[in-house]
């Protein structure tokens, strides 16, 4: 909203303890975030920055070819599946399985450089769809890679992917909007240790790393 100079209201929301309004806006995921406007409510990150892209057409966000528009929305996916996924295995996991994790993770990785190398971000010189969408890389990823004991993004093997997260994280926008990094720390660190006791995490690694 603010890359498009857009004056909307924040409601913070504690993720341990979630409202009956979160839970009323969004009942089939129970999470954030919610976009409520108007009378229209619409969840899910990548949805939501779509619906903005199109309500709000000035400063676009996706690209006006209808080819480049399909690779944005394939490599968000790509990186939400491929490695987002496996990165949170791999923080969750433990021993060999988050050493498997951490292996594939990287292999995502090296897909990633490809497509934002000789790039100052991945909408050129402004930030663009991708960019939001992948923006996590830059900052819940290096917090997963320290509570995991992991590291996915070697700055030496993937200069590109660095130097874009480094770009990202000082956007003005962008850096001035960021959780405290240490209650994101700590919230990663219980979530980890709470997901590796349960029965069903334990069907998601077979599932994932051992197929």
């Amino acid at each position: 909203m603010k890359l498009k100079r857009i004056d909307y209201d924040h409601i913070e929301e504690d993720i341990f303890n979630k409202s009956p309004l979160l839970l009323q806006l969004n009942p089939i995921h129970k999470k954030v975030p919610v976009l409520i406007h108007g009378d229209r409510v619409i969840s899910e990150s990548y949805v939501i920055v779509q619906y903005i892209d199109e309500t709000w057409p000035h400063c676009p966000l996706l690209p006006q070819d209808p080819y480049e528009r399909a690779m944005a929305r394939f490599w968000a996916d790509f990186a939400e599946t491929k490695l987002l996924d496996t990165a949170w295995l791999g923080l969750c996991a433990q021993g060999a399985e988050r050493e498997k994790a951490e292996k594939l993770a990287m292999e995502a990785v090296e897909k990633i450089e490809e497509v934002v190398k000789g790039k100052k971000l991945f909408g050129g010189e402004s930030i663009g769809y991708l960019d939001i969408c992948l923006g996590w890389i830059s900052y819940w990823l290096p917090g997963w890679e320290e509570v995991g004991s992991m590291q996915i993004i070697d700055p030496i093997k993937f200069p590109a992917t660095s130097s874009w997260m480094n770009t990202l994280l000082h956007h003005p926008v962008i850096g001035d909007n960021l959780p405290a990094r240490d209650a994101m720390i700590e919230y990663f660190q219980k979530r980890s240790k709470d997901i590796y006791e349960l029965d069903w995490f334990k069907d998601i690694i077979r599932l994932h790393l051992h197929p």
